[in-house]
């Protein structure tokens, strides 16, 4: 059978079914093309050969000619470990395999001329290497194996089947040799012209097979611009298409319900960065063009006063506003922070969530349906097809990574023209990361904390000093303030290794015993209406303590907590912990966070501590964050059917990001529907790229 860039990569010699479900399950791969996908992360000089006798204590990984001798099966059946002897004309050192021993004694040729390359190390005296490549010499000599070597990414179940690095290299050559003559070219001739880049083939070839470091290096960026390039393409056009094509709603006056909530009832002065955000947003909705606009502000940093202002922008020019909550808990917290801010202002809220009785429901829905309610918060039970608006003209979605982007659009449609939509998180999100996961947003940042607001102090204690921690909680107290304390597990775990929140609460109401102490316990077992009432005791003051999961990561205002300790925080990432430290320091006293921890940990976990106790920006938290963890599954959270990112890594390659940005703006700007004859590759790909993808472009 012919073999062709979607051919299954079972009908590879050597691999069959069985190796082609592990490819797909252990790296993604199903086709040939995707086989081909999967790049080097590094190479190796293979050009020298050694001598046993060059061997050191310095030695790294080292290649060698010569003959194995014998090789011996050793120790019982699940234990066995494959040995064998290499000479290399003078010398003799060991081989030995404790992993798929059975399956490599039948890929070990006896005294022909191998070679072979490993790391030596010493046993019993003696030196040997474990695991290592071994080729029959006239193979390496005919696919000119001298040179760069590719070293391939794999896993312990695929190494096990023999697609360990060389074994994937193997494969890949034998893909190539078959489908090489299938790659089309992807981008126009004059663009691989002023960049200096390769053809597609040619990139392929000199990334698998290449000739000097420079070859391999030029190659990768190709391979990896043209991804970022149709990803660029995709969120233009998108961008496009919901803002420049799609007419919105005008607010074309600021009016009297503004100018009174700003000149009489907004509590304090607004930062620099909330005036250059509202005046962005004030330009948008008076274009006559649909906004949409991502919001980011850290933590406390004010993104609901904005939301409220433009929310009256709009009802001043006879529209009604919406803010779409994840949570409940959040949805009230809007709810009742805006009312009463609007306590003295002729604005009618109104909140709807799935708890809302039917008999306060229907004077709601008849007041969004008659236009007398202004501004309705709620969360996923807005979409409701029960839920009719009279003239919705803004929304919000907090949060908006909570929402799939189908249930979105599901709000959108209740609006006769698309209404405006400001986007908000709180999870600050590192410019690269932002330009892929939103880029057909326009964005707006928030990196000012409201006057009074102080720093958030930050230190790490181990299990040693618990006492210690345990005083400053009861003197925190005594000053009338009140406290947190956050587990990652509800229950003691047999297979984990972390504080749980049953035991904590124990040891806790042993140290803060009634009737001196309250303390509240909040988790996501508990019944909403339990978890309510233990939330409002602790809103009112009514207990000093709470102890919880991360339930109150997001949603939870309480302005007299002043401190957080957050218990085996090793266990915890940094955009987590963040936001969790977030719900501290929003009065005007000074606030800590603790972070608990057992005392050996490992190394990232120590960075993450480390960049806590440093900083409070949560963008270079994130930034960090995105270090540690990488991207993530970015085209996931908003499930736009964006390109796939196969080569590229949007943290490592922020500077080909750029640039893929800026020519992709450029091509569009001159040919907005790629119909030119130079840009015929780039319209056809895209095509065949998004064939089959759900369009979400006209939701945001």
């Amino acid at each position: 059978m012919s073999i062709n860039l979607e051919s299954s990569v079972a009908y590879l010699k050597g691999v069959g079914p069985k190796r082609a479900e592990l490819l797909q399950s252990e790296l993604g791969v199903q086709t040939c093309f995707d086989l081909i996908q999967h790049l080097p992360f590094r190479y190796e000089d293979r050009s020298i050969f050694y001598k046993i006798s060059d061997i050191s204590a310095e030695s790294s990984a080292l290649q060698f000619k010569g003959k194995i001798l014998k090789k011996t099966l050793v120790g019982a059946k699940k234990g066995s470990r494959l040995v064998a002897v290499f000479n290399d004309g003078d010398k003799e050192l060991e081989l030995v395999w404790f992993k798929g021993a059975k399956w490599i004694l039948n890929q070990i040729p006896l005294k022909v001329d191998v070679i072979i390359y490993g790391r030596p190390t010493v046993f019993a005296g003696k030196w040997n290497i474990a695991h290592p490549e071994v080729e029959r010499a006239d193979a390496f000599e005919k696919r000119r194996g001298g040179g760069l070597h590719p070293v391939y990414s794999s896993t312990e179940k695929l190494s096990a089947r023999g697609l360990n690095s060389p074994g994937l290299a193997r494969l890949i050559r034998s893909a190539w040799a078959e489908i090489y003559s299938d790659i089309d070219e992807t981008l126009p001739d004059n663009l691989l012209a002023e960049l200096k880049m390769p053809t597609r083939r040619k990139a392929f070839e000199q990334v698998h097979f290449p000739r000097t470091p420079s070859e391999a290096d030029k190659a990768l960026k190709r391979l990896k611009f043209e991804e970022l390039l149709y990803l660029q393409l995709v969120l233009l056009k998108q961008k496009k298409a919901t803002t420049v094509d799609l007419p919105g709603v005008r607010f074309e006056k600021v009016g009297e319900k503004f100018n009174e909530f700003f000149e009489k009832h907004l509590p304090f002065e607004l930062t620099g960065a909330q005036k250059i955000v509202i005046k962005e947003i004030r330009v948008d909705v008076n274009t006559g063009r649909h906004m949409n606009r991502l919001l980011q502000g850290d933590v406390g940093s004010g993104k609901t006063i904005v939301a409220l202002m433009t929310s009256l922008l709009a009802i001043d020019n006879g529209f009604q506003a919406c803010i779409m909550a994840p949570t409940e808990i959040l949805a009230r917290q809007h709810a009742e922070g805006i009312s009463d801010l609007l306590r003295e202002m002729d604005v009618r809220v109104e909140i709807i969530t799935g708890s809302t009785k039917k008999s306060d429901r229907k004077p709601i829905l008849e007041g969004l349906a008659d236009g007398s309610v202004d501004l309705i918060i709620g969360t996923h039970a807005l979409i409701e097809p029960t839920v009719v608006f009279k003239n919705l003209g803004f929304v919000v979605i907090d949060e908006q990574h909570r929402f799939g982007v189908a249930q979105r659009s599901k709000l959108w449609a209740k609006a006769r023209l698309a209404p405006h939509v400001l986007v908000m998180t709180a999870t600050p999100i590192p410019r690269t990361l932002a330009m892929t996961a939103y880029g057909d947003l326009d964005i707006s940042v928030l990196d000012e904390l409201p006057p009074g607001r102080k720093e958030i102090i930050t230190a790490h204690r181990t299990d040693a000093g618990r006492l210690s921690v345990f005083a400053f909680v009861e003197k925190q107290i005594s000053q009338g303030r009140q406290v947190y304390f956050v587990y990652p597990l509800i229950e003691e775990s047999a297979t984990i290794d972390h504080k749980d929140l049953m035991d904590g609460y124990e040891s806790i109401s042993r140290r803060f015993p009634l009737p001196k102490f309250r303390i509240g316990i909040v988790h996501g077992r508990m019944k909403p209406a339990d978890k309510e009432i233990e939330m409002k005791r602790f809103v009112s003051g009514e207990s000093q303590i709470l102890v919880a999961t991360t339930v109150i990561e997001v949603g939870v205002n309480v302005p007299n907590a002043t401190l957080m300790v957050i218990e085996s925080a090793e266990r915890f990432g940094l955009s987590q912990m963040h936001q969790l430290r977030g719900r501290v320091g929003r009065g005007g006293d000074q606030s800590y966070c603790v972070l608990m921890t057992k005392d050996e940990f490992g190394k990232e976990a120590r960075r993450r501590l480390e960049t806590m106790c440093r900083t409070n920006d949560g963008f270079e938290i994130a930034e960090v964050d995105m270090e540690i963890r990488g991207p993530g599954d970015i085209m996931g959270t908003q499930q736009s059917g964006l390109p796939d990112l196969r080569m590229a890594d949007i943290q490592k390659d922020k500077d080909l990001m750029i640039t893929a940005r800026y020519i992709a703006k450029r091509v569009l700007d001159v040919d907005a529907e790629l119909e030119r004859d130079e840009h015929s590759s780039l319209r056809n790909n895209l095509d065949r790229m998004l064939k089959d993808r759900p369009n979400w472009s006209q939701i945001s």
